[in-house]
């Protein structure tokens, strides 16, 4: 017998999914899950308790725990082409700071982007732990938007941090990790690459990949990955001396440094308990979906649309930072429409389009009302929306920009939006 408290918590899912179904979701670090995912999220392995590795449980009754998280990991092994992966972090924040507790001190310095600029809060922000718990330097991009290599390269010298951090949640182009990789080791540096947004394109081979050049390297499962919401810490090297090759490229004479088995340590019991095992079946679930062709061309068509809407908005008008996308999101200034990125968000909800405000570079307004909106495509292309319909979204998208005080303009794109969600719908026999 469903309570009332649970009845109302059935009905707000429902009308969420509903939401989901009529609206365009643009935010860039979200995307639809395949049902099969969703099935093992809402499992009874959430039920089993299982702190530490597999094969090495301080709890028993993990026999299939233990083989399915072995399944993810040689699933992630096989598509990054790594020797060491951990499944356990709860998700990219966690992930992060396992990185940190594992090769640094408190203290110590170290250096990421700047978060207005595009990067993480757990590159080092000043608010968060990474820019409390230790030194931290920030760089930034040009005043174009592109990461500036050669004033990094300067920073990394004069500064010598011990880790560095590269990866954006608000950057648009190729990132250079071989070029990154070069600058960090002149310096002994450890170099960490967050590819939480473009997991997904590397893993399909369609945005060049960190390894072989980053030291560790950090992701979520829940963006271009198309699976739950969890994350994945990845580092190589010697199987009989995990670091030989990571102590090697640095220049250290002595192998001090195991990193998987420090990353590990970090996980479990450093920072966390037992995982969520839930998760962890989601995510293999969602690495063998990787390793589909369908997938690959899915990777391809999120490019080809931001592209797309790129290029549309920029006809219209619109500055998009960098002048364009390598990758899936697209950084787009309003301001010259004279509105806002509060406001440009707020007016776009109201019509069914998702999207989020965000910082530009060198933003000369506060970041809780900034100048820009942030817009990505896996969730529209998961859908099956191609460049056609990124036609039409960018022209509803511009409407509303430019009327975003207008009622009936934008509920007339509320109902366009509505009928076009229909011709490609998700979850049709989901019910809450």
């Amino acid at each position: 017998m469903i309570n009332k408290l649970d009845k109302i918590i059935f009905e707000l899912t429902q009308k969420e999914l509903i939401r989901q179904q009529d609206g365009l979701e643009m935010i860039a670090s979200e995307n639809y899950t395949s049902e099969n995912v969703l099935k093992l999220m809402g499992s009874i392995l959430t039920n089993k308790y299982s702190e530490g590795y597999p094969g090495k449980r301080y709890y028993g009754g993990n026999e299939y725990i233990d083989q399915i998280e072995n399944i993810a990991k040689n699933y992630a092994k096989k598509i990054f082409g790594v020797t060491h992966i951990n499944v356990q972090p709860y998700s990219g924040s966690p992930a992060n700071q396992a990185v940190y507790f594992a090769l640094c001190q408190p203290g110590d310095k170290v250096m990421g982007m700047n978060l207005l600029f595009g990067g993480h809060l757990t590159h080092g922000w000043k608010v968060n732990f990474s820019g409390k718990f230790y030194e931290s330097i920030q760089y930034t991009t040009d005043k174009d938007g592109f990461l500036d290599y050669d004033a990094i390269e300067s920073m990394v010298k004069t500064e010598k941090p011990k880790l560095i951090f590269v990866g954006a949640t608000a950057y648009s182009r190729i990132i250079d990790f071989e070029k990154l990789a070069q600058i960090a080791h002149s310096e002994n540096a450890f170099l960490v690459a967050d590819i939480a947004h473009i997991a997904g394109l590397v893993a399909a081979g369609v945005h060049p990949s960190p390894v072989g050049h980053a030291d560790v390297i950090t992701t979520t499962t829940h963006k271009t990955l198309r699976g739950p919401r969890g994350a994945m810490i990845l580092c190589s090297g010697d199987e009989s001396n995990p670091t030989k090759k990571v102590d090697d490229a640095i220049g250290w004479s002595e192998s001090k440094h195991n990193i998987p088995s420090l990353i590990d340590r970090a996980v479990f019991p450093g920072l966390q308990g037992g995982p969520h095992n839930h998760t962890t079946a989601g995510i293999a679930q969602a690495l063998y979906e990787v390793q589909s062709d369908e997938f690959v061309e899915y990777a391809k068509q999120i490019i080809k649309n931001a592209q797309t809407l790129a290029n549309e908005f920029m006809n219209s008008g619109l500055k998009v930072i960098t002048g364009g996308t390598d990758n899936h999101l697209i950084l787009i200034d309003v301001t010259p429409f004279d509105i806002t990125g509060s406001q440009a968000e707020h007016a776009l909800e109201l019509a069914g389009i998702t999207v989020n405000k965000n910082a530009v570079p060198f933003d000369t307004r506060s970041p809780f009302d900034p100048s820009g909106i942030r817009i990505g495509t896996p969730a529209l292309t998961t859908r099956g929306m191609k460049e056609n319909e990124m036609i039409l979204i960018s022209e509803m998208i511009v409407r509303i920009l430019k009327n975003h005080n207008n009622a009936e303009i934008i509920e007339k794109v509320k109902n366009e939006v509505k009928e076009l969600c229909d011709k490609f719908p998700i979850y049709k026999d989901i019910i809450y």
